[in-house]
């Protein structure tokens, strides 16, 4: 049998979606805003796209909403297919800071300006746009949150964290430690990667809690690792371990509320896609966004006190 190259078989998976795409939409001169998120399985990247896709139709533009479910292979499939698509602009929750450059510059050679939220890229000068939420702050404020949370006597804690590779990731356990590291009553006593995953956040933190009797805290990169860990605690009938996530889930601000969960860092996804759509849009008309490429838009912290301030991964009041 004839081995085909990953790529290739993407691109004949695609091709019948192009082709309808092109065929469906050739009567509707509306411009087309492409917008590429990662999964829309899950809930931060399905409001990314929600809000993007909403916005661009509020000011007249087509939407086709893809994604690329962090393979950067499928991802340049998509950059391609908008490309042929002829998209006015692209909007991109990128697959990676480093594997997305390439396609980036493809686009914008292609004279298709392209607009990154969530996410940045090791480069700059080629993107019209990079906006992403301030994840170095947001972790310090949750690690504060944890810190208080833990008490004077402080305690053992553990860190789940997201994929390693990851850029989020990797700033925000930076983000934790620079401020935990600081107190002496604060003892790590686990740190593993959960890959951003729910169930194994749960497996993780059962075999955590079944090592470390005294443990008093689980600090975790993301809320869908925090949830898992909540049901673990809950699961071995542990109580009184502080739980910290960050995100800003409509789960997460449940369990706040149900005091499963004593914080989390809000990413105003909703506030961001809709600047990069309103950002292409004003680069469409007159050339220029008018902002600087780099725009880091501060999180915000949530605890039981203000949870009732926030949904669908914005600020409401």
């Amino acid at each position: 049998m004839t081995a085909f190259p990953l790529k290739f078989l993407w691109s004949v998976a695609l091709c019948p979606l192009l082709l309808l795409s092109l065929g469906c939409n050739r009567g509707d001169r509306r411009p087309l805003l492409a917008i590429i998120v990662p999964s829309q399985d899950n809930p931060f990247f399905k409001a990314e796209a929600d809000a993007a896709a909403s916005r661009a139709q509020e000011l007249g533009y087509r939407v086709r909403v893809d994604s690329h479910n962090g393979d950067a292979y499928l991802q340049d499939n998509l950059i391609d297919a908008a490309i042929a698509s002829g998209a006015a602009a692209i909007v991109l929750d990128n697959a990676g800071s480093e594997a997305s450059i390439s396609a980036v510059r493809r686009a914008t050679k292609a004279g298709i300006p392209c607009f990154l939220v969530d996410r940045d890229i090791q480069a700059t000068g080629i993107a019209k746009a990079q906006i992403i939420a301030d994840n170095d702050q947001g972790a310090r404020l949750v690690a504060s949150e944890f810190e208080h949370a833990l008490g004077a006597n402080g305690g053992d804690y553990a860190e789940l964290l997201g994929i390693e590779s990851d850029t989020n990731a990797q700033i925000r356990t930076r983000g934790f430690h620079s401020v935990l590291d600081k107190d002496s009553r604060l003892h790590l006593v686990a740190a593993q990667s959960a890959n951003w995953s729910q169930s194994e956040a749960f497996s993780k933190t059962e075999i955590i809690l079944q090592s470390h009797q005294s443990l008093s805290g689980i600090i975790a990169g993301n809320d869908t690792m925090a949830l898992g860990a909540a049901a673990a605690v809950h699961s071995a009938g542990r109580k009184g371990i502080v739980i910290a996530g960050f995100d800003g889930s409509q789960d997460a601000l449940a369990a706040i509320r149900d005091g499963k969960m004593e914080a989390t860092a809000l990413q105003p996804a909703t506030l961001i896609a809709q600047l990069a759509v309103n950002e292409a849009d004003q680069f469409l008309k007159t050339g220029t966004t008018g902002k600087p490429e780099r725009q880091i838009i501060p999180c915000e912290l949530v605890v039981k006190a203000n949870v009732n301030d926030f949904a669908n991964f914005a600020k409401i009041r």
